[in-house]
């Protein structure tokens, strides 16, 4: 090759991340498919220099379990192979958090990274590629100079694909920050097209955009980590070729870090990038028939790219809207963040805030805020170490006040920024929020002596891919794939499986349904409940301390009942903290008025708790049913009854449990909560706790009133 030849710049911005929470032998796999395959093989071929992002709950494991990886990766930080990148530590999307908790990630990254590898990052990776257009002022005041964007951020700017061989300044309000377009088109050809493919491409960008740079972000787990890309990349040495072409075409294709071109070349100008992530990303956001809209307008517009750039999903935020389970974690996330915001007191104090701190910023970690391809929100093990983050700061927090012992506090507010009101009361042992205008119900109730949240369910919704079920098996084998062009499943008949809740899924929800409906209904969600009870809004008739009283007047609307019969209920809600226990009895009172016409009204009554204690089938989890003596056991997943008027749910792992009582029903039914949601790994089902229904058999006659009352007892599983 001569020196003639047009050079451009090749500059990989790699970016490895686990989730707080994530399993450790996920990470184990994970780690020798793809972080130290990856590294090793890099190492291999010094010419070929890249940038490298991990973030912090990753860098803590790595260097609790394998401490010699830090030691290869600071040698090739040291030679100038690679340039460490920067970001929020614990992986936050930053736009969701308030800006004195994105200056402190920021911060805690860069100082971890100076003393790990002896000079601070210059660049920072935004998480999912969310950005908002103030960013520019917390980054450069945090000290980030550069961070990477995907083309379609800047197409919806009006820049054309071709202008996208450089970088850009974007900034706010005067504070800039130097912003490099991704290209799409090599996040889908690396590494699942040929290598041949892969130079052609990069020899015609440099033919017209010479001494330019051609950018790719993406994960390192698609490179081992991700369903076949471990034999592909490895194995079948994909990698190995890609590198060694990147070598023998050095000449006119130079592998550069981000931060060393940016140095050494000007910006291509200003730009403006609405709020934006990737264009997965913000197909997924959509509501489900937004989101069906839009695949619409794509398939119809394929043809026509001066079209297609300017369709485009929703942004990162409509997560908060489309799952309301998200929205009640994050707006706990800021309760508690604005708790430690406004904390100060002693040298005992500063070190109750500083692990508060931690445990807040560990909260803040993306994964479970959101939904696509992977699993996030869907995972219930990640949910709940989020929970168990939060749980652990506001206790640290709420105990310098110096509060009295077993009290409870209670405050109208409206908790979850939904424009009504909720009740949130705390004590020592537990902490709940009560939603007067969604059936009466507890959201969330967290049990701090364990630092247990345990409710924690999902409410079964329809999903885009749910239409998609019916084509695992259809596609054959044909090589490797993106996981966003894989169909495949964990098992068989997952369609099958498929049902969706009226409501979410809270504790104490009131349940009026006809007298023949059975388990199996309930299970398959036909009960055909009254919905203006079940999910109606009750008026607060009283408030104080640890009570909350509530009422509504509604037509028993079910079949059976016609016309529909006004019906008059109370609700009372006790709450209770006592030693080491917590608990809450419900009272519910259902009346006929006197001037109701007609025959007596018959029908069943049942008050609904949600458990979720995450593992169906391991031995240290289960419901125990009667006596001593008598005594059943039965696996979380256990889908049943017992004419037992007490019930508890053990969890031995977590030292929990939670026992039911209720002395005049009939019956409990219990039915496992499971979602069929999409992962990396494919279509799956998960275990989303259970439901649990106190059933009573009711007859009522004009002006009479009936009663009924559960009793729900969290404690320790044992000392």
């Amino acid at each position: 090759m001569g020196s003639s030849l047009k050079k451009i710049h090749l500059v990989l911005l790699i970016h490895a991340h686990q989730p707080v929470g994530n399993f450790d032998a996920v990470l184990q796999r994970i780690y020798e498919q793809s972080y130290l395959p990856f590294l090793e093989l890099l190492a291999k071929h010094p010419s070929v220099r890249i940038g490298l992002h991990y973030s912090g709950p990753l860098l803590e494991w790595l260097e609790e379990r394998h401490p010699k990886f830090i030691a290869q990766l600071t040698q090739l930080v040291t030679r100038g192979q690679v340039e460490i990148i920067g970001g929020g530590y614990y992986e936050p999307i930053l736009i969701s958090i308030p800006q004195r908790d994105q200056m402190t990630q920021i911060r805690l990254m860069r100082d971890d990274l100076s003393k790990k590898f002896g000079a601070a990052p210059c660049g920072a990776w935004l998480a999912e590629r969310v950005w908002e257009p103030n960013l520019p002022a917390v980054l450069a005041a945090s000290g980030v100079e550069y961070t990477l964007l995907d083309d379609v951020h800047f197409q919806a700017a009006g820049i054309e694909l071709e202008d996208m061989f450089g970088y850009y300044i974007a900034e706010d309000r005067g504070a800039k920050v130097k912003v490099i377009p991704g290209l799409k088109s090599l996040r889908y050809l690396v590494p699942f097209h040929d290598v041949l493919e892969i130079i052609d491409f990069l020899r015609g960008a440099a033919e017209r955009h010479p001494g330019g740079m051609a950018a790719m972000g993406d994960d390192c787990e698609k490179f081992g980590g991700w369903p076949g890309t471990y034999v592909h990349c490895y194995e079948n040495g994909w990698l190995e070729r890609f590198y060694s072409a990147l070598e023998e075409n050095r000449e006119w294709l130079v592998t550069t870090p981000p931060g060393e071109y940016l140095a050494e070349h000007p910006p291509l100008g200003r730009a403006a990038p609405p709020a934006a992530s990737y264009t997965e990303m913000m197909e997924w956001v959509l509501p489900l028939r937004a989101r069906r809209q839009l695949a619409s307008l794509e398939a119809e517009f394929s043809g026509r790219a001066e079209v297609l750039r300017f369709l485009r999903g929703g942004i990162w935020r409509g997560f908060l809207c489309k799952y309301p389970e998200v929205n009640l974690l994050h707006k706990k996330m800021l309760r508690v963040s604005k708790k430690l915001h406004t904390a100060h007191g002693n040298a005992a104090a500063a070190r109750k805030i500083a692990d508060a701190r931690k445990c807040l910023l560990r909260a803040q970690c993306n994964d479970a805020y959101w939904h696509g391809v992977f699993g996030g929100l869907y995972a219930p093990h990640l949910r709940t170490e989020l929970w168990r983050e939060l749980i652990r700061a506001e206790c640290a927090l709420e105990s310098l006040s110096g509060r009295r012992a077993n009290k409870v506090r209670s405050e109208r507010t409206d908790f979850d920024a939904d424009g009504l009101e909720e009740i949130y009361l705390t004590a020592p042992n537990f902490s709940a929020v009560v939603k007067p205008d969604d059936g009466a119900t507890v959201a969330a109730l967290d049990f701090r002596p364990t630092a247990v949240t345990i409710i924690n369910s999902l409410q079964r919704r329809p999903e885009a891919y749910h239409a998609r079920l019916a084509e695992v098996g259809d596609r054959a084998g044909g090589g490797v794939a993106s996981i966003h062009n894989q169909v495949r499943a964990k098992e068989a008949g997952l369609e099958k499986r498929l049902c969706y809740d009226r409501w979410a899924r809270h504790s104490f929800r009131l349940l009026l349904f006809p007298n023949e409906k059975t388990r199996a209904e309930y299970n398959a969600i036909r009960l055909e409940e009254s919905g203006s009870v079940a999910g109606g809004g009750y008026v607060v008739k009283k408030f104080a301390g640890s009570r909350i009283v509530v009422e509504i007047d509604s037509p028993l609307e079910m079949p059976g009942v016609d016309p529909p019969r006004s019906i008059h209920i109370e609700k009372e809600l006790n709450f209770n903290s006592n030693g080491g226990d917590c608990g809450i009895n419900c009272a519910l009172r259902i009346s006929l008025p006197e001037s109701s016409a007609g025959e007596a009204v018959k029908f069943q009554a049942g008050l609904e708790i949600i458990v979720n204690f995450l593992a169906p089938n391991e031995s240290d989890r289960y419901f125990e049913a009667g006596e001593d003596k008598n005594r059943e056991r039965h696996p979380l997943n256990w889908e049943g009854e017992t004419s037992e008027q007490s019930l508890r749910v053990m969890d031995e792992w977590q030292n929990v449990s939670a026992t039911l009582e209720a002395p005049t029903a009939k019956k409990f039914w219990i039915c496992p909560i499971e979602t069929v949601s999409e992962s990396e790994e494919g279509f799956e089902r998960v275990y989303q706790g259970s439901q649990i229904l106190a059933v009573w058999p009711v007859e009522l006659q004009a002006g009479a009133e009936w009663r009924g009352q559960l009793t729900l007892r969290i404690a320790k599983a044992h000392s």
